[in-house]
C-alpha cells in the first residue's frame, strides 16, 4: 500500500517548526521529504521519524537555487517504492535579524529577500506546475508577525515576509478553483523552539506558562488546514499564545 508524500522545505533543528511538521505528517502515514541545507540536522529529523515507525528521507537543498528546487520536485513527484507523488508542500524557510535600517547593505537586503520570499516563489511555482494539472494538493507558507506589519530594525525582514504573503494570496486566487489549496500561516509570537531558546536562554521563564507557541500545536494547525473540506477552505490563519498581544 502506497503512502502519500509531503515535502517540508526549510527543516532545521529537531526542536524547530520544520521538524515538528515532518513528525506530524509522518504520524498520519505520510512519506516525508525532509528538505533543508544542513545534512546533519535533516538526517537527525528523518532518522527520528524512522525510529518511531514513520517514513522519511532527506533532501539536501539550497532553496534559493532554482535548479535544486526543480530537482527536489522532480524527486517528490516521481512515484517511488511505496509512495505516491506529493500532494502536500510546506515552505518554512526564513531568517531573521535586527538591523538598523541605515546599516543594511544592499547585499544583506537581497539575501533576506531571497531566503524568505524568492525561495518561496520557487517552491510555490514548482508545486503549482506539478499539482495543478492533477487537480489536487495543498501548499502552505509559514509567515510571521512581519508579514502583517513592519517594526523598527526589521524593514528587510518585513519586506520579504510581506512579499511571501502576497505571493500566497495570488496563488490561492489563481489556482484554488483548479483544486490547489494555498494557505498562509501567520506565526504571531515566539515559538518555543531551539532558535529562540539559544538566542534568549531565559525566554521560557520570562514569558511564563503558555507565553510561547508550542511546536506540536502549530503543526496540528497545518495538518487541519490540509484536511479541510474544499467547501470551506482557509487562505490565512494567525496563531499566537493566548497571552500574546495582537
Amino acid at each position: 500500500m502506497s503512502r502519500p508524500t509531503a515535502v517540508i522545505a526549510g527543516v532545521g533543528a529537531e526542536l524547530g517548526l520544520g521538524a515538528a511538521l515532518c513528525r506530524r505528517f509522518a504520524a498520519e502515514g505520510y512519506h516525508v521529504l525532509v528538505a533543508g541545507r544542513s545534512p546533519e540536522r535533516i538526517e537527525r529529523v528523518a532518522e527520528a521519524i524512522r525510529l518511531t515507525g514513520g517514513s522519511a528521507e532527506v533532501a539536501l537543498v539550497e532553496l534559493t537555487r532554482e535548479d535544486l528546487v526543480v530537482r527536489l520536485f522532480d524527486r517528490a513527484m516521481a512515484p517511488g517504492e511505496g509512495r505516491d507523488p506529493a500532494d502536500l508542500v510546506v515552505f518554512n524557510a526564513g531568517n531573521n535579524q535586527r538591523i538598523d535600517f541605515r546599516e543594511i547593505s544592499a547585499d544583506q537586503f537581497e539575501q533576506f529577500w531571497r531566503v524568505a520570499c524568492f525561495a518561496g516563489f520557487l517552491v510555490g511555482r514548482e508545486a503549482a506546475r506539478r499539482m495543478v494539472p492533477l487537480g489536487r494538493g495543498t501548499v502552505l507558507f509559514t509567515g510571521g508577525s512581519a508579514s502583517l506589519r513592519g517594526k523598527p530594525g526589521y524593514a528587510h525582514f518585513s519586506a520579504a515576509k510581506a512579499g511571501l504573503r502576497m505571493l500566497g494570496q495570488s496563488m490561492a486566487r489563481e489556482y484554488g478553483s483548479l483544486g490547489l489549496h494555498v494557505a498562509h500561516v501567520v506565526i504571531d509570537g515566539g515559538i518555543d523552539g531551539d532558535r529562540l531558546r539559544r538566542a534568549r536562554p531565559g525566554v521560557v521563564e520570562e514569558r511564563g506558562e503558555d507565553g510561547l507557541l508550542g511546536l506540536d500545536a502549530i503543526a496540528e494547525t497545518y495538518w487541519q488546514i490540509h484536511r479541510q473540506p474544499r467547501s470551506a477552505w482557509t487562505q490565512e490563519v494567525d496563531l499566537r499564545p493566548y497571552r500574546e498581544g495582537f
